[in-house]
Order: C-alpha cells, then sequence, then structure tokens
C-alpha cells in the first residue's frame, strides 16, 4: 500500500511501527500477550514485519471467549506459538532506531501488555523516549460512535483490509485506516503523545508517563489536541 499521505506524519521518525496483540483477557498485569504483529516502516515503506504466536506459561489455558474471538486455540498455541523471549527478541529487533514512533488502535490496551511482557522479561526501559500515536483517538474525533476498528473500515470504505480480531489483519486495518484520515485532515501529528479516555470510565489501569490523557466524549464539538 502507498502511504503517501503520512508522510508529514512519518517524517521527524526513522522507525514507524504499526503493532497490535492479542490476549488473553483484559488486566494488564496478570493476562498475557498470545498473539504479536507488527509492521515496521521506514520512509513509507514497509521494511520488516512479524507476526508471532506466544506460549502461554505451562498450565495456562485460554478462556473459551477469547478463543471464539480469535480463533486461537491452546493447540495452535503450542505447536505454532514461540517462547515469549523469541517474540521479545523478534520485537527489539524491529524496534531499533533513534527516533521510533509506535502506533496501534486502543494504545492505551496494547501498550499496557506491551509494556508488561517486556516488564517480565527485562526489557520495558527499550520503551523509553518512543513516541506513541493512537489511531483510535483520532477516530474519535472524526467521526460519532461507534468506534470499533470494524466501524472506522465501513465509515472509510475502505477495501482489502478487516477487522478479523488477529493482529497482522487488524494492523493492515489500521494502517490503511490512518492513510485515509490523513487524507481528510493531514493533523496526525497532532495526536503524538495524546491520548483520550471515556470520561465515564477513566483511565484503565497503569497511565504511560509520557502520555497526556484527555476526556475525549464520544461526539466531541472540537478536537481533543485543542482541549490540551
Amino acid at each position: 500500500m502507498d502511504y503517501t499521505a503520512l508522510q508529514s506524519l512519518f517524517a521527524p521518525f526513522d522507525t514507524v511501527l504499526a503493532l497490535d496483540t492479542e490476549t488473553t483477557g483484559i488486566r494488564y498485569a496478570q493476562d498475557r500477550i498470545i498473539e504479536l504483529a507488527v509492521t515496521r516502516l521506514e520512509d513509507g515503506q514497509v521494511t520488516g514485519e512479524m507476526d508471532r504466536l506466544i506460549k502461554l506459561p505451562p498450565g495456562v489455558r485460554l478462556p473459551p471467549e477469547i478463543v471464539r474471538i480469535t480463533h486461537i486455540t491452546d493447540h495452535m498455541l503450542a505447536e505454532e506459538g514461540v517462547e515469549a523471549e523469541t517474540a521479545c527478541r523478534e520485537f527489539l529487533a524491529l524496534l531499533e532506531g533513534e527516533r521510533p514512533l509506535v502506533i496501534a488502535y486502543n494504545a492505551h490496551f496494547d501498550l499496557s501488555f506491551l509494556f508488561y511482557f517486556l516488564d517480565r522479561l527485562g526489557q520495558a526501559h527499550r520503551l523509553r523516549g518512543v513516541k506513541l500515536l493512537d489511531a483510535l483517538t483520532v477516530y474519535k474525533d472524526r467521526r460519532p460512535y461507534p468506534h470499533r476498528l470494524e466501524n472506522a473500515i465501513e465509515a472509510y470504505h475502505l477495501t482489502g483490509v478487516q477487522n478479523s480480531h488477529r493482529a497482522l489483519d487488524d494492523t493492515a486495518a489500521m494502517l490503511a485506516l490512518l492513510e485515509a484520515m490523513a487524507e481528510e485532515e493531514d493533523d496526525l501529528q497532532r495526536y503524538i503523545n495524546l491520548f483520550g479516555f471515556n470520561p465515564r470510565y477513566g483511565v484503565e489501569g497503569r497511565r504511560i508517563g509520557s502520555v497526556t490523557y484527555r476526556p475525549q466524549p464520544y461526539n466531541s464539538r472540537c478536537k481533543l489536541y485543542e482541549l490540551a
């Protein structure tokens, strides 16, 4: 895919990672990443990619609801999954760069899981100084509720991508969405390290120290960065 509209967003960074995770649940410190997908871009071109199923610790099994949503099974993890250490090394190799940007859809969720994943392996410090962009925060400023990735795909009439709840598919869909939103209005750089949250529920779990969090209503009348 051509990411021409994203050039102004990518320009300050030598490495851009678009990532997505599938997990065993929603408890950041207790649950585990079972799939990690990353697309690395340099100068707007894809230069690296990983999509790894990750084995669970001995005795830990997938909840039936997660199997239903992701179609990932315990057998798949056992047969196709890699050890956490292997996935960690691959991710850190893709992260290499002096000025990295990491993008995710509902980034607080994915990055919270990523932090604990790296922290268990003594590598959480590698996220220091990394700039972050939440595509969901941008989308909430562009369109009314609902705000699932599948709703964004439909709203922007994106073709050739899908929200399958498999990490690599969702990463591709997110990049296509960002390209469409950049074509609509070139202000994505103003959302770097700025995350919106539902005012009713607040920020779930631990806040990321480098991120500014602001309440973001479902149908806001102004851009979040104007409030910030």
